[in-house]
């Protein structure tokens, strides 16, 4: 027989590689998504799907006990919201709520993965040095707080057995994050926001879903950071991109001070629309910090997770699949 994993936050861009890889492991897959999501591109996917109502924690309580799942990968929650109380509804209160029903409802809760962000820790403010797991947490926006908060809260739990999960900046099939900039490449403009050196990390989403995996069976009560071992320059994503492509373009460089002025501005403007800003302040410190170099050593060591893409070979099989899907 199957084990089963449930797996929340299904419909998104992660959530869809979870299931993927889930499926490639022999796994019975539970897909926790929201009634008005999006699932047309799950249809061909062999799972279930179940409907979780974070705020009705007896209906939670009675979902768990009739699934009565082997794992839980929990990948649901939002990257931009109106608020700070917000965002740690949602992140961090939903995180906690969830693992502590499912301890009282499920007798046989192997794990519960919580699949995090390195936003938690915050970026380096020196162009030297890594972020490592012990390296103390400085997030620098309202999202990063919230998840060292699911993550703090999570640890909580009693009788839970978990793993924490932090990803750095994750690219890949149906991305529409990292996506906005390829598709300035293809207008013919790459632009930057000033001229200061950076050192950045990027993991492509199937390692990040192959790494879930191997956090079922293994690194009990632990905290990783993932990445795909290589640190990269603030050019290079667009130099690989442009390669791939076949493109040419003008690069330019907007003013700092300019483009906070437009970050405030889309603040304001969203807050009278009562509607979370896509652009606003904190956004542009995380885009504009130095140093997000991240060390998966101890995912190595504990996991036996070796990432199998690094930038190059993640944006070719990425940008091919956005020009066969017509998104560029």
């Amino acid at each position: 027989m199957k084990e089963r994993v449930l797996i929340t936050g299904a419909s998104g861009f992660v959530g869809y590689h979870l299931i993927e890889e889930a499926l490639q492991n022999n796994l019975e897959v539970y897909a926790a998504v929201r009634k008005r999501s999006q699932t047309n591109h799950l249809k061909h996917l062999d799972i279930k799907y179940i409907y979780l109502d974070y705020k009705d924690l007896p209906g939670l309580k009675a979902q768990l006990a009739a699934l009565n799942p082997h794992y839980i990968v929990h990948a649901a929650g939002v990257t931009s919201a109106r608020s700070q109380a917000e965002y740690n509804y949602i992140n961090a209160t939903h995180t906690h709520d969830l693992a502590s029903v499912a301890v009282e409802a499920i007798g046989n809760l192997k794990k519960f993965v919580l699949i995090g962000s390195l936003a938690a820790i915050g970026p380096l403010k020196s162009i030297t040095g890594i972020i490592t797991e012990a390296t103390p947490p400085h997030p620098v926006t309202a999202y990063g707080r919230s998840k060292l908060l699911a993550e703090e809260q999570l640890r909580t739990v009693k009788n839970l057995n978990y793993t924490i999960l932090r990803p750095t900046a994750v690219y890949g099939p149906r991305d529409t994050g990292i996506f906005i900039f390829f598709k300035q490449l293809v207008k013919g403009i790459e632009p930057y926001i000033g001229k200061a050196q950076q050192k950045l990390s990027f993991i492509y989403v199937k390692d990040v879903a192959k790494a879930t995996i191997k956090a079922l069976y293994g690194g009990n009560h632990e905290t990783y950071n993932l990445s795909d071992g290589n640190f990269y320059g603030k050019y290079e994503l667009g130099d690989i991109a442009k390669e791939v492509l076949s493109l040419k373009t003008i690069k330019f460089h907007l003013p700092v001070n300019f483009v906070k002025i437009i970050a405030v501005v889309s603040e304001k403007v969203s807050y009278l629309r009562n509607k979370a800003a896509v652009v606003n302040l904190e956004k542009i410190d995380e885009l504009m910090a130095v140093n997000w170099s991240c060390d998966n050593e101890k995912a190595k060591s504990d996991l036996g997770f070796y990432p199998t893409y690094n930038l190059e070979r993640g944006l070719t099989e990425t940008l091919t699949w956005y020009k066969a899907n017509k998104w560029l």
